[in-house]
């Protein structure tokens, strides 16, 4: 297992300045970068222990708060673990900051992380990957659709709202994505029905990106998520090797 190194960092952006976590292998060589997209709670441990195990398969990760203008992370308080029962009060204090991030805003954004990425003495000259869970899922396939010439890999896991009838749906950036895309959606997510998977296939068949979209039978919104009810450790480690493979063919 390669040692990782972990730190905090800030990141300049237009609005003001997003706080961040980096890892990368420990022995400080440059690295294929990916950015991390966070789910709606937030960078946290949980987070920050998936985006090490990345560095330890070699990568250099970076997990920006995407709620920084309303503060630096945890922008509001958490349980070390959300339950059913504590979810509406954490939504409800969280939904000024995710209402307050736009797709422009977010795109914005996107570009300032990818400005500093390139910057990075520990990440390599080139292409980077994105991956996101939750919200973050649309906002990677928006930075790929965003940013084509930057992004060469782009995953989601347990997205919602991927393919609505918005005319800003994360689906409609489709025809600008160049990268490779692999999505896993959760069966039993009522925020991603079985007509947005199919209309997000449909849109990505028709535009030639290649892509895999495959549904984790039994799996509900947040798999990934161990801190959290809703945790599926099957479909949570799925969910690692369908995404190491494909930074595999990416790097």
């Amino acid at each position: 297992m390669t040692a990782v190194q972990g730190t905090d960092v800030d990141i300049p952006t237009e609005d003001g300045t997003a706080d961040a976590y980096l890892t990368h292998p420990g022995d400080g060589a440059p690295r294929p970068a990916v950015l991390f997209y966070m789910d709606a709670f937030g960078p946290r441990p949980r987070l920050r222990a998936m985006a090490d195990r990345l560095a330890e398969a070699g990568y250099t990760v970076l997990v920006p708060n995407l709620f920084y203008r309303r503060g630096r992370a945890p922008v509001v308080e958490l349980p070390e673990f959300i339950d059913p029962g504590a979810r509406p009060e954490i939504f409800q204090r969280l939904g000024p900051a995710m209402r307050e991030l736009t797709p422009e805003r977010a795109m914005r954004d996107a570009d300032a992380y990818l400005r500093w990425l390139a910057e990075c003495p520990a990440a390599a000259d080139g292409p980077v990957a994105v991956t996101g869970y939750c919200m973050g899922a649309a906002l990677s396939l928006r930075t790929a659709g965003t940013h084509p010439d930057r992004v060469a890999a782009a995953a989601g896991f347990h997205g919602g709202r991927l393919a609505t009838d918005a005319p800003d749906s994360p689906h409609l950036v489709a025809g600008r994505i160049t990268a490779e895309v692999y999505l896993g959606h959760a069966d039993q997510d009522h925020s991603l029905p079985e007509e947005q998977i199919e209309r997000l296939e449909r849109a990505l068949t028709d535009a030639g990106v290649r892509h895999r979209c495959e549904v984790y039978t039994g799996a509900g919104h947040g798999y990934t998520q161990s801190d959290t009810a809703a945790y599926d450790k099957e479909a949570d480690e799925r969910h690692w090797a369908a995404l190491l493979d494909l930074l595999r063919r990416t790097f």
